[in-house]
């Protein structure tokens, strides 16, 4: 999580989504209007998405040795040729999966000078508001967020902690603890689909950064017009996303130059790999673009949670990836450099990991 910028960010007025969808404006505002080549097209006959592969948790865990041999082949797959998968069996309590989406939506539906206690100030990720707005003529989202820094404490900012709804809080800290796990062990089985000892990822990342963000998509009557959040691959080293019990699909991922919708799994969780394993598999696993589109009448609500390495941490490709055939695609650098980089950027593809891409002249 960025610390509070130098200097004042300059974003000129942002509208509250959901007001603006309670006032019901006859046009949407200009700053939400997204141009031409960016705008979603919503046709009635989308790619399947059958194909974005599953991973069953429990197999990896309790499976006999053919089990755990098949679905770590399977979740090699995953992240080398689609960057995403759903997780079944994840051993999250679905009470607790429950009560977080429960808060998260009490949390919106306050009134909005309840939430602005809470501001996200322009150029830093935690609180209520927009992020990755740095301009005054920049495209808006049709979002809400609130954001959090987790763990390490010292992230943290207690005056962003909700007093309201109840419970708030300490079920952040319980959700967070048990995704935090999660990601430990998913990370185990991406080392071995690798070839890589199954704490190498652990040892690597010293006390890992966590965050967790919750994104409400009010329902907008033009979505043709408008992007709920804009294409970006996360910084992180895996990101978990919940997906809320009834709401509309709003999650694309970029595929084959095709944006494919991604149809939820009942208490199944998202899963994609972030940029930092693409460096360090340098190139192997990739980062993917992803986005997310309204709704004409359904309102849409996600929790999202960003697991990367401490920011003392020097990254760089992993040298079993590095060969002849292989050239090393990516420099070393500091992994908290690349977040300060990363959150001081607005959303914009895979354009953020051009600051660790090594660009070799072509010689005529």
């Amino acid at each position: 999580m960025a610390p509070v910028p130098l200097s004042p960010v300059k974003v000129g007025h942002i509208d509250d989504v959901q007001e603006l969808r309670n006032a019901k404006p006859t046009t949407i505002p200009e700053r939400f209007v997204r141009d031409m080549t960016e705008r979603p097209t919503l046709a009635t006959a989308l790619p399947s998405t059958s194909d974005i592969p599953v991973i069953d948790l429990s197999k990896l865990i309790k499976g006999d040795k053919d089990e755990v041999h098949s679905e770590i082949l399977k979740l090699g797959i995953a992240c080398e040729e689609w960057g995403f998968f759903q997780v079944i069996n994840h051993e999250i309590e679905l009470s607790l999966l429950e009560s977080i989406e429960k808060l998260a939506k009490e949390f919106f539906m306050l009134p909005l000078e309840e939430k602005q206690k809470y501001p996200m100030i322009p150029g830093t990720l935690q609180g209520y508001g927009q992020a990755f707005v740095f301009s005054e003529d920049q495209k808006l989202d049709w979002c809400n967020m609130f954001a959090l820094g987790v763990e390490p404490h010292f992230i943290r900012n207690p005056k962003l902690w909700p007093t309201r709804p109840a419970k708030f809080s300490e079920t952040v800290e319980l959700y967070s603890k048990e995704v935090r796990a999660l990601c430990n062990n998913l990370l185990k089985y991406i080392a071995m689909s690798l070839g890589m000892r199954q704490q190498a990822f652990e040892e690597m990342f010293g006390v890992a950064v966590q965050a967790i963000r919750m994104n409400y998509y009010p329902a907008c009557s033009r979505p043709d017009l408008v992007l709920g959040l804009s294409p970006h691959s996360d910084g992180s080293a895996l990101t978990v996303l919940q997906q809320g019990k009834g709401s509309s699909v709003g999650l694309q991922i970029l595929k084959d130059n095709t944006w494919v919708p991604v149809q939820p799994i009942p208490n199944a969780l998202v899963i994609n790999i972030g940029d930092t394993i693409e460096v360090l598999s340098n190139g192997k696993y990739k980062s993917v673009e992803h986005r997310a589109v309204t709704h004409k009448e359904k309102d849409r609500l996600s929790l999202v949670t960003f697991y990367a390495p401490s920011y003392e941490i020097e990254l760089g490709p992993m040298p079993e990836f590095v060969d002849e055939s292989n050239p090393c695609k990516y420099r070393r650098y500091n992994h908290g450099e690349y977040s300060k980089h990363y959150v001081t950027s607005k959303l914009q593809g895979k354009k953020a990991l051009d600051f660790a891409k090594i660009h070799t002249k072509i010689s005529n």
